[in-house]
């Protein structure tokens, strides 16, 4: 039987989050259990009871298999103490090492016993490679006492010349078909028999819980395809095969049989299966770039282009600069080039392998196309919004965007339309924007027959702080009041979300597949026209913001472009990123695109970063799934462990949803995944406004009386614990596919220390101590300025917004500020501020202020500056500012400026409306 930790209400998800962790743990307990036995000082009821607690997880594993497991009993029931637990030790060492993908020794439950598996990873210290290893679900109607002769047939297979190896996994029903999926994380195929049944052969609560995580419809039926749907729907990198002894041309030719890689016929040659499943493989594991940039750092050239750092000569033959080459390897600069010849590619007009790479890069994300870039993901913002918008278009954007967007609007003469996030004044940061806030701004620019303007909905999802918005709801109620927006999702930050079958949905790619699929479906027209019927032909405002608006299908135009920072959560280079497009009508604005990477995109890019994005795709198609289910499980192991900890718990917390997201957009009810039963977490992640990314941890540290920058460098300087974001009271945690338990262990360790050292200074400094602790504190966590809300452009870059919308000319105050007698500066605590504040006339902001933390601009060019953003400004004690010089003070359009641009402006619109 499978156990769980529970709440009131049923198990908690942490602990369904935990599998890979929880299966380690469980092998531990059974070599623990083992020893104790072996040295009289537990019985063998213990080791059976643990070996139990494994024996079902272990079923949907190729390895240690069923031999392995059955020689386990054996000698446990032959009393065997010694070489039962010795057995699981080499087993348990086998797993934590990986070295069963390796050696077959690991296999054989007779071999010898005194030999220490390997410890090193596979790939350091030798220098063969082993071919690499996945396993094969075969779903199968045949009884258990075959499933040894048929995994047989399968390894019989196996040939010399064969790239990779594989073990197969086989279930006899949907349910344990579907756990296999949920909780193998090296499978990389299926292969689907006609006759399974539906039931688990396991008595096992948790298995219900998996299935009905993933399978959004029924499988009860004991359809192959219908089984098919529920795993592609959960993890659809994997490669399907179905093998039918019915008419399989008429399965085949079924549009719903599209995700499946092939159909075969029960009784043909299985070593053509065989083959299918490898060439499979092989189309993932492909990287077209970075196998022919294998090849021609392979190759004798002499290089009479301006690089020349290509070839390594120059480093190499240095005696000054030769500790370079020592440091990187010759690869490094036998791979480098400036030439776009000989297999390498441009990245401007891509037609060989970089072009193959994105293909594929398109097909693993779910997009119609993906351009890689190798500045960024601020490059990559920058080139969608100058593709897509004109001067005078309108985008929807959140003001606390990253800088890029604001800036990708000063370069397109597209205006802002900002909307607010909800604020989490507590912690100085603010959250994602309401779809009602959204929704608000569209009506508005209807009502003032600005519509048409509006071409852009630009959000960013996750937020920095981990806020994932409902992006099929978001998309599907903006198209519901303009069929044919644009939406930009910044997913510079959750790329990786993609492999998780929970947070994919939430992306732009995942929600953009659900409304393809929902368009298609002729029921769409009969939900639309049922909803118009109810809100009847002129609805008011005031319905439409409190209904959950669906689109006309026959109208929407599904636009969805999603960027990402591949470097931030996959095994890219730094400045790795893709923008992801799926978007009808992209054939016609292909050549403004193109100009837009003309403009942005280095004429020299670096191969080996293009190669990352390459490999970057490959490893997440093949391992990517478990890679981020360990990534949310470090995460989850995080949380337990400080907010459960009894001494770090009195100075440090991580937040839970409850605290990053007001209850009002957590419908379900949830409140933290220490806290949550699964169904409630699994309904949040389906229903509510907005998750919390669980790899996300806000770490509150003004409880230990340290601000964000302090706490963060304190972490650096002392520990070599690195992180990001920094809040005034808060430091922001990421798990990503890199960490290790071990990870866990130090930051835990430290936060132990730290504690120790807060409760020795305060015990031995006395009451003066604690008070200027608690004082301290107090600044930090209660004494905390309110966050300021865009206010308003200034009318001079106004001249054709609507009465009803705070749009702007951002280009226009940008450029205003390269007027240097138009300008002026005034220091930020200087009484003319606060007398201009009253008496005007107005400070109106040259340039974008962006305090770090938060990291927002709390100014824009061409902002009407107000008191709370004066006020916050003031209370700031962060040191780096963008664009604000302390001894200057505020760099401001000058009231002459503006009075120029107006007349200017009004001139223009006389023009205008003379013509």
């Amino acid at each position: 039987m499978i156990t769980m930790e529970k709440t009131k209400n049923g198990r908690r998800v942490d602990a369904f989050f935990a599998t890979p962790g929880a299966r380690e743990d469980r092998w531990r307990d059974l070599v623990d259990a083992g020893k104790k036995w072996a040295a009289g000082t537990g019985d063998r009821a213990a080791f059976e009871s643990a070996l139990n607690d494994v024996a079902v997880i272990e079923e949907f594993h190729g390895y240690p298999g069923p031999a392995l497991m059955a020689t386990l009993r054996d000698r446990a029931q032959s009393d065997d103490a010694a070489g039962a637990a010795m057995l699981a030790w080499r087993i348990n060492s086998a797993l934590l090492t990986r070295s069963f993908r390796q050696h077959a020794s690991d296999w054989d439950p007779h071999s010898d016993l005194s030999t220490v598996p390997d410890v090193m990873p596979p790939t350091l210290g030798r220098s063969e490679t082993a071919a690499p290893y996945f396993e094969l679900l075969i779903v199968t109607g045949a009884p258990t006492e075959r499933w040894g002769s048929i995994a047989a047939e399968w390894r019989r297979l196996r040939r010399p010349q064969d790239r990779f190896i594989y073990e197969p996994v086989i279930v006899g029903s949907a349910e344990d078909a579907v756990c296999a999926v949920m909780l193998n994380a090296d499978l990389a195929a299926v292969v689907i028999h006609d006759g399974f049944g539906y039931h688990s052969r396991h008595d096992a609560a948790v298995l219900r819980s998996i299935v009905d995580s993933v399978a959004k419809e029924e499988i009860s039926d004991g359809s192959a395809l219908r089984l098919a749907r529920v795993m592609h729907e959960a993890r659809p990198e994997l490669d399907l095969y179905l093998l039918s002894d019915r008419r399989v041309e008429e399965i085949a030719g079924d549009p719903a049989a599209d995700i499946v890689r092939r159909v075969f016929y029960a009784v043909e040659e299985l070593l053509e299966l065989h083959l299918a499943v490898l060439e499979g493989v092989a189309s993932r594991y492909e990287t077209p770039f970075f196998d022919n940039l294998k090849k021609y750092a392979e190759r004798p050239i002499s290089t009479f282009h301006a690089l020349p750092i290509a070839r390594g000569a120059s480093i190499f033959r240095s005696d000054w600069i030769r500790d370079m080459g020592e440091f990187y390897g010759p690869n490094l600069f036998l791979a480098e080039s400036s030439a776009t010849t000989g297999g390498l590619d441009s990245m401007l007009e891509p037609t060989g392998t970089i072009k193959r790479a994105q293909e594929l890069t398109a097909r693993a994300f779910g997009a119609d196309r993906v351009f890689f870039v190798t500045n960024g993901t601020s490059t990559s913002n920058k080139m969608v919004v100058q593709a897509l918008l004109a001067p005078g278009d309108i985008a929807i954007v959140d003001r606390n965007c990253h800088k890029s967007h604001h800036y990708g609007m000063v370069m397109a003469g597209a205006q802002p339309l900002y909307v607010e996030a909800f604020p989490l004044t507590e912690y100085s940061m603010y959250g994602a924007v309401p779809l009602r806030t959204i929704k608000q701004a569209l009506l508005a620019a209807k009502r003032d027959g600005h519509l048409d303007r509006v071409k852009m909905i630009d959000l960013t999802n996750c937020t920095f702080d981990g806020h994932m918005y409902n992006t099929r709801r978001v998309m599907e109620e903006c198209l519901a009041i303009k069929p044919d927006l644009i939406f930009l999702w910044d997913e510079a930050w959750s790329g990786f979300a993609r492999w998780s079958p929970f947070l994919r949905p939430r992306t732009g790619m995942g929600a953009a597949a659900e409304i393809e699929k929902w368009l298609r479906d002729p029921a769409s027209v009969a939900a639309y026209e049922r909803q118009r019927a109810e809100l009847g032909d002129d609805p008011s405002d005031d319905k439409l913001l409190d209904t959950r608006l669906l689109p006309d299908p026959r109208k929407v135009r599904l636009r969805v472009y999603q960027t990402n920072s591949t470097h931030k959560s996959m095994s890219a280079l730094r400045q790795g990123s893709m923008i992801l497009v799926k978007d009808v009508e992209y054939p016609a604005v292909e050549q403004q695109f193109k100009e837009a990477v003309f403009t942005h995109a280095s004429t020299s890019p670096n191969q080996q970063l293009i190669a990352s994005l390459d490999v970057a795709r490959r490893q997440m198609e093949l391992e990517g799934f478990g890679l981020v289910a360990n990534a949310i499980e470090i995460s989850l192991a995080i949380r337990r462990e400080v907010n459960r900890h009894p001494l770090i718990s009195k100075y440090f917390h991580v937040v839970g949803a409850d605290g990053m997201i007001p209850a009002e957009y957590r419908k379900s009810g949830f409140t933290d995944f220490l806290e949550a039963d699964w169904s409630t977490a699994l309904r949040s992640m389906r229903e509510d406004e907005f998750y919390l990314d669980p790899t996300r941890m806000t770490l509150v540290c003004g409880t230990a009386g340290y601000d964000g920058t302090q706490f963060k460098n304190l972490l650096a300087n002392k520990y070599n614990i690195q992180l990001n974001k920094t809040s005034r009271n808060s430091v922001l945690l990421q798990s990503n596919i890199n960490n290790t338990r071990s990870d866990v262990g130090h930051l835990i360790r430290v936060l132990v220390e730290i504690c120790r050292e807060i409760e020795e200074r305060l015990a031995s400094g006395g009451k003066g101590e604690q008070n200027a602790f608690a004082a301290r504190v107090k600044n930090l966590m209660t004494d905390v300025p309110d966050l300021p809300n865009f206010s308003h452009f200034h009318e001079a870059f106004r001249h054709d917004a609507g009465a009803g919308t705070n749009e702007g000319n951002i280009r226009g105050g940008f450029y205003a500020a390269y007027d240097a007698e138009g300008c002026e500066h005034i220091p930020l605590h200087d009484k003319e501020i606060d007398r201009r504040m009253k008496d005007g006339p107005p400070l109106v902001s040259a340039n974008f202020v962006i305090p770090y933390p938060p990291g927002f601009p709390i100014m824009v060019p061409g902002q009407v500056i107000k008191p709370d953003t004066i006020e916050f400004m003031r209370k700031l004690d962060v040191k780096e500012i963008h664009g604000y010089n302390a001894a200057q003070g505020l760099k401001l359009i000058s009231a002459a400026a503006l009075s120029k641009l107006g007349k200017s402006n009004h001139t223009r619109e006389r023009t205008k409306v003379a013509q």
